[in-house]
């Protein structure tokens, strides 16, 4: 064997040596590792197990003393439970009591009322009897005695009634028309409008006659056209240059009158043109209607963003509307501004009454479109549009004799005043005499009138009476059925004051 062999052995038995001694190191301290890990598992092991037991003596100590608490509770709940039962079993004693003693004072009320029907009854029999009697002896009746001392205590007191109605009258009439003058005064004074009343126009001015056969055309359809499209009738008669047009609603009649006049102007008047002609027309009023109602919300100061689009445009519809010759959008803006100033003085609500005047009759502008009367439609087109029930209900208020509400009183007040004034409102002169002869007529019916005469243009009727049927105390209750008949049955502006004139009259001849 060589010595590199020699080495090579050695070399390899150290190494072999080496991993053994390297096992049996490692078994060692793996076997003191596994004991000392042994030991300190036993140790938790320990100490959990220790505080596992004081863990459970605490909760046991805590449910002991939770028991403790809820049995507590539970007696001082069953003490106050019985408290209550004891309370509440008074309580229905005491109710019993009571109730007893209702129905014994019920029942002794049910006697006593039947004791007092008998007795009732007994005193009618004897106050029968009596009268029964004193009929017998005095040989009258109940009802002719009662008569007859009505009758004899009117006629010696008569002057005396007379007297004292006279005086109560004058003084009332004097201190309420006092008042009312100044307030009606005071608010006319602050508002001065125009007295020239304005009329819808219904005449077109020609600029010759040449123009009529153009504007019929031929076979008429020019002017049949027109007349389909825009709902009226065109009148051409003898009346030298100039058209006249008929129509029920005032709104069509002004998209006819506008359309006719830029045909006119145009001249080329043909089927198409006559489209786009009237096409036009109806902008431009809408535009015109939408605008006049903004200037009259801008006019009382009402915020034209607090109405519907909808409704101003209703509104400026009454531009073109008239009632008894007055414009009915200046009637209402008239009727806004003096509701406004009574409100001032009475006290009420200031805008209420201007907004309830100015929208009163918003129901004329649709009449000839809708069924009904224009309050019954103007209350339903308010409502409709989000009103409240006390601004829609003056529509109805200024056509009611007694309105519910102040500020309906108020703007009936200024409706009156605003369709009373001078120049306000024209009729046609068949329409002033028929009003004035129906007033005569009226006040004629009745009996013991000898003539009557309407004067001062409808505002008064004088009533000649026959003495010998009408005496003073009479003239007084018929002036008023005269005015409540009137009332009633006739259609008048303003009021009518009825004068019933009486006089005696000797007449003799010296010869």
């Amino acid at each position: 064997m060589t010595t590199l062999e020699m080495v090579i052995a050695i070399g390899l038995g150290v190494f072999l040596l080496g991993i053994l001694i390297g096992y049996f190191v490692r078994k060692i301290v793996m076997k003191g590792k596994a004991k000392s890990v042994e030991a300190r598992a036993e140790k938790i092991l320990n100490k959990a197990k220790s505080q596992e037991k004081e863990i459970l003596l605490q909760a046991k100590e805590k449910a002991i003393a939770t028991l403790e608490e809820g049995k507590k509770d539970a007696e001082a709940r069953r003490r106050e439970i019985q408290s209550q039962q004891s309370r509440l079993q008074h309580r229905e004693n005491k109710f019993d009591q009571q109730l007893l003693a209702v129905e014994d004072r019920k029942n002794k009320l049910e006697k006593e009322q039947k004791q007092l029907e008998e007795l009732k009854i007994k005193v009618n029999e004897v106050k029968q009897e009596q009268i029964d009697k004193l009929q017998k002896i005095a040989g009258l009746t109940h009802d002719q005695a009662r008569e007859e001392l009505l009758s004899a205590v009117e006629e010696a007191e008569k002057e005396t009634l007379l007297n004292r109605m006279h005086k109560l009258e004058q003084v009332s009439e004097e201190e309420i028309e006092k008042r009312a003058n100044s307030i009606i005064s005071l608010a006319v004074q602050r508002f001065a409008a125009s007295h020239v009343s304005d009329a819808t126009t219904t005449m077109v001015s020609l600029p010759s006659d040449e123009m009529k056969g153009r504007i019929i055309g031929k076979e008429g359809r020019n002017i049949k056209t027109l007349e389909r499209l825009t709902g009226c009738e065109l009148i051409i008669d003898d009346t030298p240059e100039a058209i006249m047009i008929s129509g029920f609603s005032p709104v069509r009649r002004q998209v006819a009158n506008r359309a006719l006049t830029a045909l006119i102007k145009d001249g080329r008047i043909q089927p198409a043109r006559i489209e786009d002609a009237v096409m036009e027309a109806k902008k431009g009023l809408a535009k015109e209607m939408k605008k006049s109602g903004e200037d009259a919300l801008y006019e009382l100061g009402i915020p034209v963003s607090s109405i519907d689009p909808k409704l101003i445009s209703i509104l400026g519809r009454l531009k073109f509307r008239t009632s008894y010759g007055q414009n009915v959008l200046q009637h209402s803006i008239e009727v806004a501004r003096v509701s406004g100033m009574l409100a001032e003085e009475l006290g009420a609500n200031v805008f209420d009454c201007k907004k309830g005047g100015l929208f009163h009759d918003i129901g004329k502008a649709v009449d000839h479109d809708m069924q009904g009367a224009h309050p019954e439609i103007g209350y339903n087109i308010m409502k409709k549009f989000g009103f409240p029930e006390e601004l829609c209900y003056q529509s109805i208020a200024h056509h009611e004799d007694k309105p519910k509400t102040i500020e309906g009183v108020i703007v009936k007040a200024a409706d009156a005043i605003s369709g009373a004034r001078p120049g306000a409102r024209r009729n046609t002169l068949e329409e002033y005499i028929q009003r004035l002869q129906n007033l005569e007529q009226t006040a004629s019916e009745f009996e013991g009138v000898e003539k009557a005469y309407a004067i001062q243009a409808g505002r008064e009727v004088r009533v000649f009476v026959r003495p010998d049927k009408i005496d003073e105390f009479s003239s007084e209750n018929l002036a008023r059925d005269i005015a409540k008949k009137i009332e009633s049955e006739l259609t008048y502006p303003g009021e009518v004051r009825v004068t019933v004139i009486r006089e005696t009259r000797a007449t003799e001849y010296a010869r």
